[in-house]
């Protein structure tokens, strides 16, 4: 056993951890997470990047965003930012049927260059709003279709002891990606002539994540269990063995595979041939996957009713709310909140996922959340900031309640519910499961990005029932978690169907010898010679 794996069985304290052997932790794993991962950083770049660009004076200029005090200001604004996700709305819908058909690894190198031709319409938009929202909407459609693959890809590679860990990744990255955009944005700030380079080069280095993206799934496998549905087992074994560090004949390779033959058999047994309908009909006819589709949807909205994007996006705006002046110290605050997530992010992966748990960790944090933004509000309503004062101790402290709430949420809302969606469906319903829950994300992320700016200037004086009203969100979001989502920390995704419940389904099937039972209406049948 390794330094480093002698340290991952002390950090990660589940059963399977204890069980499981030590050499499936080597590194393959976790670069293959890292490489799929760069596509959950183009989500998180592209989402933060725009919040602090469109602060910057030249911007402001070209594109006559005018008062930003003025409703009129505010709705294009708003425009401009929710237009990247109305296009990943698009793009998680579209992206369960791309990933089923061509698979993980094509489907992750296909979005990213997608992302990359968005990106470079935004940058040479100079001024002019059509190629500005046309860019924003391709690259949205690309972010969304990555944010639906992209956990769904590391779920399927994972052990399932550190599933959470890896899994759990995508939010970091996230995190990271709207850190860097948020210090580049305070870079150009204060470092680059008042010309339109300054906004152009943080908009074009938004294509970076995406070409990292691209080249490094080239150099990974295809998933096992993608290849286990398209009736490619010698594939699967292969690769599956690879990414464990273990031989073929290896127990606990013998055990992965099997499961993933016994799940495959019997979904086809229970619901017939993988058509959209006949996936549709088991989606949500079958109480087992309809309370995991339902419990998804849910976490997503919830995840973005707690007011994180409205804070990620509208950051330097929120700052100058609370009485910070000047756009260069409002960017530097933003970017102190971006290494906060970071760092809670990383505690939460390492101290929380695995060991504390989901559930627990979405239960505390509901409350924490709902406290630190109702301190807010009420800051804002009680004692607003007034222009060319001191910003009063209170004050400091909402500005520091901005990043507790930031600690909060990636101590909970935020990786979490990424890890629940892409691990508690069903093998085939996964990349349906997930593209439905990434987009709802969307879907209420736009409501979010294109309400804010309004509720700012019209929610209240200085804007403090945007901040109740989130607040009120989050504390409901404890009563939901306490009596509807189970704890699924150190479970197998092929045991998932052992806590959700499959109703109906006939008793699984073996793969001994003469009882193997055909697995495709092409007749291919798994032997006990290909599993040994």
């Amino acid at each position: 056993m390794t330094f480093s794996q002698k340290i991952l069985r002390r950090i990660v304290r589940n059963e399977a951890m204890a069980t499981d052997p030590a050499e499936i932790y080597g590194w393959r794993v976790y670069l293959l997470a890292c490489s799929a991962c760069f596509g959950a950083m183009s989500f998180g770049w592209d989402s933060s990047v725009i919040g602090g660009v469109i602060v910057l004076p030249p911007f402001v200029q070209d594109f006559g965003l005018g008062d930003p005090k003025s409703v009129a200001s505010a709705n294009l604004a708003a425009n401009i930012v929710s237009t990247l996700q109305a296009g990943c709305f698009l793009g998680a819908l579209i992206a369960s049927p791309l990933t089923d058909r061509f698979g993980r690894k094509w489907c992750l190198i296909g979005v990213s260059l997608v992302i990359i031709i968005g990106v470079i319409m935004q940058a040479a938009a100079s001024g002019n709003l059509a190629p500005m929202y046309v860019g924003r909407f391709v690259a949205g459609v690309g972010v969304g279709a990555a944010s639906a693959v992209n956990p769904i890809y590391v779920s399927e590679n994972s052990p399932r002891a550190i599933r959470g860990l890896l899994t759990g990744l995508y939010q970091l990255f996230i995190v990271t990606g709207g850190m860097i955009a948020f210090w580049i944005n305070y870079s150009v700030s204060i470092h680059f002539p008042h010309a339109p380079i300054m906004y152009i080069f943080p908009l074009a280095i938004q294509a970076l994540p995406a070409a990292l993206l691209c080249g490094c799934m080239l150099l990974c496998h295809e998933s096992p269990r993608w290849l286990a549905r398209q009736d490619r087992w010698e594939d699967c074994k292969r690769i599956l063995s690879n990414i464990r560090n273990l031989p073929p004949t290896h127990p606990y390779v013998q055990e992965e595979f099997q499961e993933i033959v016994d799940q495959l058999e019997q979904e086809r047994r229970l619901i017939g041939d993988a058509t959209f309908w006949n996936l549709q009909r088991e989606m949500w006819t079958i109480p087992g996957n309809r309370k995991r589709v339902l419990i998804s949807i849910t976490l997503m909205i919830c995840q973005q009713m707690t007011g994180t994007n409205a804070i990620n996006t509208y950051a330097p705006t929120i700052f100058q709310n609370l009485g910070l002046t000047g756009t260069s110290t409002s960017l530097f605050s933003t970017g102190i909140y971006g290494i906060v997530k970071v760092v809670s992010c990383i505690c939460f992966l390492l101290f929380m996922a695995d060991s504390l748990g989901r559930r627990r960790s979405l239960l505390w944090t509901s409350i924490a959340q709902g406290l630190a933004m109702f301190y807010i509000g009420l800051y804002v309503r009680i004692a607003p900031p007034k222009p060319g004062q001191d910003v009063p101790p209170a004050g400091y402290f909402a500005l520091v309640s901005i990043f507790l709430f930031a600690a909060f949420f990636q101590f909970g809302w935020g990786p979490a519910c990424w890890i629940y969606a892409s691990e508690i469906p069903a093998a085939r319903l996964r990349s349906l499961n997930v593209s439905y829950a990434a987009a709802t994300q969307w879907l209420f992320n736009f409501v979010v990005a294109r309400a804010v700016p309004t509720m700012l200037v019209t929610a209240g004086s200085d804007g403090y029932g945007t901040y109740l009203i989130f607040g009120s969100f989050c504390f409901s979001m404890f009563v939901f978690v306490w009596f509807f989502v189970p704890e699924t920390k150190g479970i197998s995704l092929e045991a998932m169907d052992k806590l959700f419940g499959m109703t109906d389904a006939p008793e699984k099937g073996s793969v001994d010898g003469e009882d193997a039972p055909e697995l495709s209406e092409k007749g291919t049948k798994v032997e006990q010679k290909e599993i040994s």
